[in-house]
């Protein structure tokens, strides 16, 4: 692809780097953007800078969070004593998307993945343990749920949990197989997410 100017071609390159855009989306952008007021490419570009150097995670479920603690967990109308365990932060956000759901979250930051070489230690496993454990008896956890994806890491992931939730008198349930087996959590439709939850199953590691 040939470029009338390298400022043109640099821009291209760097914003092709975003998943799901090619040089040509990519080049259209650019000169969007070329079209419209300075100020606007500068909102963008302080907005992104922003986005890295001041976004944080919450210290108690790790969802991206402005505070130390997440708006989910330090809301008084949550439910303290169900927790959903997620993949990543794309999945939080397509379940509250449903509006069926008013417990807490734990975002685990993956799943267990042998032949990527990530074992339970790289995951935020022994942090929703230490949260479970150290609970206050007015917020003690009563239920989990396993909202994982439905692929082999997944099951694999949940099976690991529960077998350490059970050593800990935890409900375990997972969420309805409404999912389609090796679908992504992220990309179900609202309905059939929400029905997943509104209709989960109980767990059984053994």
């Amino acid at each position: 692809m040939n470029f009338p100017s390298k400022l043109i071609e640099d821009a291209v390159n760097e914003i092709s780097r975003l998943p799901g855009i090619g040089k040509k989306t990519a080049l259209r952008l650019t000169l969007h953007l070329l079209k419209q007021p300075e100020s606007s490419s500068q909102s963008l570009s302080h907005a992104i800078v922003k986005l890295r150097t001041e976004v944080r995670y919450c210290i108690i479920c790790h969802n991206i969070s402005d505070q130390e603690i997440c708006s989910i967990c330090s809301s008084h109308r949550r439910d303290k004593s169900l927790i959903c365990i997620v993949e990543d932060i794309p999945d939080v956000l397509a379940i509250e998307n449903t509006a069926q759901y008013n417990g807490l979250y734990h975002v685990l930051g993956g799943v267990i993945s042998p032949i990527q070489g990530i074992g339970p230690d790289e995951l935020k496993i022994d942090s929703l343990l230490h949260r479970i454990d150290t609970a206050a008896a007015d917020d003690k956890v009563q239920e989990v749920i396993l909202a994982l994806s439905a692929t082999m890491e997944g099951d694999t992931t949940s099976f690991f949990i529960t077998r350490k939730l059970n050593e800990r008198g935890i409900k375990v349930s997972t969420i309805s197989r409404g999912i389609p087996i090796g679908g992504e959590l992220e990309f179900t439709d609202e309905v059939t997410l929400g029905r997943s939850i509104l209709t989960r199953i109980s767990y059984n590691a053994e």
